[in-house]
């Protein structure tokens, strides 16, 4: 079991969406610090005055997570001011939802930025002292994408595929090496925090509502559960995937459940 009260966490795109509903659920069950790393600096001091407003110790840091440079400038002002996270949730990401070949400029390099290199690097600047002091707790916030591919989404797909992938190696290297330092992935399918507007589901995959994403995700880390799915359905996708033939699992969950189609009128957050 992984205790929230008294502990340090930090979160990545913790200015908005369930990035700050976790937070807030944080403070709630007694965190000692809440430090939002966030690109948004309007947003992030937005946040840091509500919450300080209601009497809780919460830092703000306006960071890059896609860049190396800023986040080890900001882990080192972390560092010195005696911040290092007892739980990290790796929460920030991007989507640009569209078909492949219509990428264009730095959109798949900013996707994989955020998405990938942004997990990595953020765990990488804490982790040593996390595996020196004996304790800690590592969230990445993936995808039902990173098992079920989707067209429109070829880019975030792949990046929720390789953080899957590192995040359940970086959990088994923490229990083969006895670290004590629980890791948690998280693989909602849509979250209706505006992220991904427009998009369409099935009643059996409901847009899922971010308080109840936040709040199964915050009682995962309590629990130090290995894999937080959400909806139920999430569940089932690696069985289905690994008994179904390609063809049949395209038709029936594919189509069938209209997961390809349900990019198709997306339009997301302005600006994406």
């Amino acid at each position: 079991m992984t205790k929230i009260a008294g502990k340090i966490v930090l979160i990545t795109g913790g200015a908005s969406g369930i990035g700050q509903l976790m937070g807030e659920l944080a403070l709630e069950e007694g965190a000692k610090e809440l430090i939002i790393w966030d690109i948004d600096s309007k947003r992030t001091n937005e946040v840091v005055a509500e919450f300080s407003q209601k009497g809780y110790s919460v830092r703000g840091m306006i960071t890059d997570i896609s860049s190396a440079v800023s986040v080890r400038n900001t882990a080192a002002i972390c560092e010195a001011e005696n911040l290092i996270p007892d739980i990290i949730i790796l929460n920030a990401g991007i989507v640009s939802g569209k078909y492949f070949h219509e990428h264009e400029g730095d959109e798949i390099e900013n996707t994989i930025g955020v998405n990938v290199l942004g997990c990595m690097q953020v765990t990488s600047v804490f982790i040593r002292a996390m595996m020196k002091r004996g304790s800690g707790h590592i969230v990445t916030i993936a995808s039902a994408a990173g098992m079920l591919a989707n067209p429109r989404m070829a880019v975030y797909a792949a990046s929720k595929w390789a953080v899957l992938g590192w995040s359940e190696s970086l959990r088994l290297e923490m229990k083969r090496l006895k670290t004590d330092i629980a890791v948690t992935t998280v693989t909602p399918s849509y979250i209706s925090t505006g992220m991904f507007e427009g998009a369409r589901v099935n009643p059996l995959l409901p847009l899922i509502k971010p308080k109840t994403a936040a709040g199964k995700i915050v009682s995962g880390i309590k629990k130090n559960k290995r894999y937080v799915r959400m909806p139920a359905l999430v569940y089932t996708l690696p069985l289905l995937k690994g008994l179904l033939p390609a063809s049949w699992f395209d038709s029936l969950v594919g189509y069938g459940l209209g997961v390809y189609r349900s990019m198709d009128h997306f339009s997301g957050h302005k600006g994406n």
